[in-house]
């Protein structure tokens, strides 16, 4: 059965989980049934529930297995699914900072030469984009974006670059995000921001919720300087 959003399939996973998809292929209609699902979990949780961890277009729920089972949350997510005016939480939209100044904007002239474009055309398709955090993955409070504007995709790099530092600003196809940690990336470097991703805060360790919008805002250097002090 190819799942949709009005009938998800449920597939067990391992002996403590079980993945509810709604697609197969990235679609907008899907993501809002997983963030409708993730904010009705948290609202009406099951009896031995661990955690739900949303995606593009499925959702993992990770439960205790000495307390429940599959067939139990099976059963409950089924039930929330079909609850009448189940409705995600209002998207909180953040202004973050950044600067495309160098030594930040390491892949801006090489973006531009590549897309036919000027550098000031290149950072404004950037700042037009519209952003919305779709799932965390691949390190903590990596953020992953999508919304890069058409004009803007580019495929991966060839070889990936080591010491890519934290707060780097990346973009790759239709996805962006801000590097949290100094790791390698075969993504396009245009800028980095002072914004803390990731919080400290016991109870809310990233800044961002899945389904978050987010709108880039220009920094001079100093004002980049100053932000990060």
């Amino acid at each position: 059965m190819t799942p949709t959003p009005e009938t998800p399939r449920l597939t067990p996973v391992a002996d403590h989980a079980l993945l509810v998809e709604f697609a197969e292929a990235l679609d907008d209609t899907a993501h809002a049934a997983v963030l409708r699902l993730d904010h009705a979990l948290s609202t009406h949780p099951a009896p031995g529930l661990r955690e739900a961890v949303p995606a593009f277009v499925n959702l993992l729920v990770e439960f205790d297995p000495a307390l429940t089972d599959h067939a139990a949350i099976g059963a409950h997510v089924t039930s929330l699914l079909g609850a009448s005016g189940a409705e995600a939480s209002a998207p909180v939209t953040h202004e973050i900072g950044i600067c495309y100044e160098a030594p930040f904007a390491r892949d801006l002239p090489e973006v531009a030469m590549k897309l036919g474009l000027s550098e000031e055309a290149v950072i404004n398709a950037h700042l037009a984009g519209d952003y919305r955090v779709y799932l965390y993955g691949f390190a903590p409070g990596y953020a992953y974006m999508a919304g890069v504007r058409p004009e803007l995709r580019m495929d991966r790099k060839p070889a990936p670059v080591r010491g890519v530092a934290a707060g780097s600003v990346i973009v790759a196809g239709a996805q962006c995000l801000i590097t949290t940690l100094t790791m390698p990336t075969g993504w396009w470097i245009l800028g980095r921001s002072p914004a803390k991703i990731l919080t400290g805060a016991e109870d809310r360790p990233f800044l961002f919720d899945v389904g978050d919008q987010v709108r880039f805002k220009r920094l001079s250097l100093a004002e980049y300087e100053a932000q990060n002090g």
